[in-house]
Order: structure tokens, then C-alpha cells, then sequence
């Protein structure tokens, strides 16, 4: 299918790349020049000739602001408009109905990948927004990776997207924080992570289903171990202390879970912390 990549960033060439390779016939546009590279794709003049070239049109650029500026420019009517930028619901929203009102179909879109990653299964884009654009675009759409069709509310992906970052960071600094202190006795991190971290959090991933089942019913009552047994002493900043680790990491999380107890809700299990949050 004829396609228009609109940006060529890391990430914006990563996608032209994909394209090409599975043989679609690919226009690109950036603001600066030269940066497609080898790539065997028809170089647009202007923004405005590259959505003129094709009806489907996929834009992955700095921010909304850079995107707005894009289409300020353009004619988008008749024009199926994927945009990949990072953007917040609220702009996935303005986005959707500006391109609505100048006549176009829009799907917003949210990358859970690195630009390495693009093509490859291990790739997750997540879309949201007309269903109509998603199934015109789907084949397109599959040179990226796995695709994930949300909703229709434009901004599910935006809002998933930064759910998840929020969960990775989460793992990587309770990672770094067990890693500082391993380090502290002189143990390889390698070591640590590939024998014992790795395995026992694999482990417990299966639990997050269990938590979140929790969170959907409301129903917090532990099971096992209750928060006022979490919370009967803090072992993570003590240690962490005593072997010079900073608790910058741990320490918010641990008042969170003491407040829900000071509350009265020491009987239930962890995931009760996400009402201090709600």
C-alpha cells in the first residue's frame, strides 16, 4: 500500500525502514533533508506533497505542538492520519477533532518499542481512535509489530502508554535499588540479577493478575501477608542505611503503605496503597 511517513527521527526512520522492506511504496517528508539515507522511498518536496502523495499518512515526530505545526499546512481531507508522536490524552483528543473538522479520519498511536525493536515481534504498537482508520491502515500497520486496537477514544493509547512506562520505571528503580545494594558487599549485579532477581520476580509476575483482580472488585482483604505485617518494620531502609544506600527509591512507597494502615485499612493486602493514589 502506498504510505507517507511523515518525520524521520530515529524512531520515524525506523518505521519508513519497515515499510520499505515489506515493499510498500513509501513517501517521506522531514523538515531537514538527507536524513532517509539509502532508503528506497520518494522524497516529498513539502509537507503539503507528501499528504497529497498518499491517503495514508503516518506521522512520528517531537511532540503535538510539532504535529499541529504539520497540519496548520496541510490538506487533510480524504486522509487517513496515524500519528506515532508521544503525546498526552488530552492531545490525542484535540488532535482527533482537529482533524475531524478538516475532514480527515485520525488514529492515534503509542510506541512500546526502541527504534532496533520496530519490524520485529517483540515490537507493541498501541492504537486508538477511529476504528475505520485502524482496519483501513491494519496491513500497514503490521510492518511495525504487534498492533493493539484500544478503543475509540483517542487518547486509550497515549494513556496506556505512559501506564506501562509508568510500570517499567517502577521495575527499573526497585532494579537499581537492589542493584546498589548487592554492590555494596562487592557481589557481580550480573550475578545477582541473572540468579537470583530475574527468576524469583518471574515468579511472581502471575501475582500482578491476582492484584489487579483485587483492584477491580475493591475487595483489598489479604489473604496471607496484610499491610500492618508490610509495614511492622521498613528492613529495605534499614539495610539499605547500613550499607550506605540511599532510600530515595523505596522510602515513598513504604509511607504510602504506613498511611493506608494509620487509616485502618491494616487488614488489607498491597494493592489497597492505589486508593492514597485514586
Amino acid at each position: 500500500m502506498q504510505t507517507t511517513v511523515i518525520g524521520l527521527g530515529k524512531m520515524g526512520r525506523a518505521l519508513a525502514t519497515a515499510l520499505v522492506e515489506r515493499g510498500h511504496d513509501t513517501t517521506v517528508w522531514n523538515r531537514t533533508p538527507g536524513r532517509s539515507g539509502d532508503l528506497a522511498v520518494t522524497h516529498a518536496a513539502t509537507a503539503a506533497d507528501a499528504f497529497a502523495a498518499n491517503e495514508l499518512v503516518i506521522l512520528c515526530l517531537l511532540d503535538s505542538e510539532s504535529v499541529v505545526a504539520v497540519l496548520d499546512g496541510v490538506d487533510v481531507r480524504d486522509r487517513t492520519i496515524v500519528n506515532l508522536t508521544t503525546s498526552t490524552p488530552a492531545e490525542a483528543a484535540k488532535l482527533s477533532a482537529l482533524v475531524a473538522e478538516r475532514g480527515g479520519d485520525y488514529l492515534d498511536g503509542g510506541i512500546m518499542a526502541i527504534p532496533s525493536m520496530i519490524g520485529t515481534p517483540a515490537a507493541v504498537v498501541l492504537y486508538s481512535g477511529s476504528e475505520q482508520a485502524f482496519r483501513r491502515a491494519e496491513d500497514v500497520l503490521a510492518a511495525f509489530g504487534d498492533r493493539r486496537y484500544l478503543g475509540a477514544e483517542p487518547g486509550l493509547a497515549a494513556l496506556n502508554d505512559i501506564a506501562m512506562l509508568t510500570g517499567m520505571y517502577g521495575m527499573f528503580g526497585g532494579f537499581v535499588h537492589a542493584a546498589a545494594m548487592v554492590r555494596t558487599e562487592g557481589v557481580p549485579v550480573v550475578e545477582f540479577t541473572e540468579t537470583l532477581l530475574i527468576p524469583w520476580l518471574r515468579g511472581l509476575f502471575p501475582a500482578l493478575v491476582g492484584m489487579a483482580a483485587q483492584i477491580d472488585s475493591g475487595d483489598y482483604t489479604a489473604k496471607e501477608s496484610d499491610l500492618s505485617m508490610q509495614v511492622a518494620n521498613d528492613g529495605i531502609a534499614e539495610v539499605s542505611r547500613a550499607q550506605g544506600v540511599s532510600t530515595e527509591l523505596s522510602e515513598p512507597l513504604f509511607t504510602l503503605m504506613r498511611r493506608r494502615v494509620e487509616q485502618g485499612f491494616g487488614g488489607d493486602d498491597f494493592p489497597s496503597v492505589i486508593e492514597l493514589l485514586s
